[in-house]
């Protein structure tokens, strides 16, 4: 990990746990055996995976032991013995608890895997090498992660000390899911919300990133207690809304790219961030042929602004030039 304090151009967002939530999200979705397609998932919902991994075990958990393998940044050696929706179970010498999917080395990038429940019987009886991630005794939970072991003991402290809010970092991509990205920073791993990859629209962080890549991020957040660093992609760069209003004045005509296609208009890309929204009613279309077969994403086009509020990240476009 690599970086320096930089001049925030950029104002800091506020994150609340509503945004942290993205750290178990993804386990507490859905059935096994059902695609995984959207996340709606509550902070309530996500707790309540971790503390059923530790109730479901008989035995009370030795939380003393806990702390002290999370305040010391420990590897530990547990067994799996089973798993449920959202991850594995693991027990060993007076701990239980809970690893995500999303923290198993193997299975990292296979969110959209429908034969998760396959992949997770799999590890039944294996002895993994862990790290505690989230240690909460008061909610019953307890948290493990494979990847977090990759890096030594103690590393956390170190890179947890070193890094402040507004630096900027580098790091490697160990994970995407529909919610985000996780990033690497050499021994801790930090989360890129989606909303934290473009000033634009984001469908899907693969249309930003890929497994394996090397980028820069910007801290926003860091809670060591909790084990979370929160990152950005997009604050490396100036927020194009603020010039919007001098760079696209109403009225003046731009070239664009058609970035979607919906029932009711497409979105439209003007400049790196900006997109604006063609609504139906002003695209001209041929024999009332369903927009789709009209426009396709990618298709270079021109319009005319019609409406702005930079303020909201807003913009009117409109395909009828005169």
């Amino acid at each position: 990990m690599t970086g320096q304090k930089r001049n925030q151009e950029n104002p800091m967002p506020a994150i609340d746990e509503g945004w942290w939530s993205s750290v178990l999200a993804e386990e507490s979705r859905s059935a096994a055996h059902e695609p995984v397609h959207s996340v709606g998932v509550s902070r309530a919902e996500e707790n309540e995976i971790a503390k059923t991994a530790v109730s479901e075990k008989k035995p009370a958990t030795n939380w003393i032991q806990v702390k002290d393998l999370y305040l010391r940044d420990q590897i530990i050696d547990l067994s799996v013995t089973g798993h449920n929706r959202g991850g594995l179970l693991v027990e060993g010498d007076g701990l239980y608890g809970f690893v995500p999917f999303s923290h198993l080395i193997d299975l990292a990038g296979k969110a959209e895997n429908i034969d998760r429940d396959h992949d997770l019987e799999s590890y039944v009886g294996r002895s993994l090498r862990l790290k505690v991630i989230e240690c909460v005794p008061e909610d019953g939970r307890v948290v493990f992660s494979e990847r977090a072991a990759q890096s030594e003991s103690g590393k956390r402290a170190e890179l947890f000390h070193a890094l402040q809010p507004g630096q900027h970092v580098k790091g490697v991509i160990t994970n995407i899911t529909d919610f985000g990205v996780f990033v690497d920073l050499g021994g801790v791993e930090g989360l890129i919300h989606i909303s934290e990859l473009s000033w634009g629209r984001v469908s899907h962080p693969t249309q930003i990133v890929k497994m394996g890549q090397t980028i820069d991020v910007q801290v926003l957040e860091l809670a060591p207690e909790r084990c979370r660093v929160a990152l950005s992609l997009k604050r490396l760069l100036s927020n194009p809304w603020q010039n919007a209003a001098a760079d696209f004045p109403e009225g003046c005509i731009k070239s664009a790219v058609i970035t979607s296609v919906l029932s009711y208009g497409a979105f439209a890309r003007l400049d790196a961030g900006v997109e604006g929204l063609i609504h139906a009613s002003e695209i001209p279309q041929t024999d009332g042929k369903p927009l789709k077969e009209t426009l396709s994403e990618g298709q270079a086009v021109q319009v005319r602004i019609l409406h702005l509020d930079a303020a909201h990240q807003r913009m009117g476009l409109s395909m009828r030039l005169e």
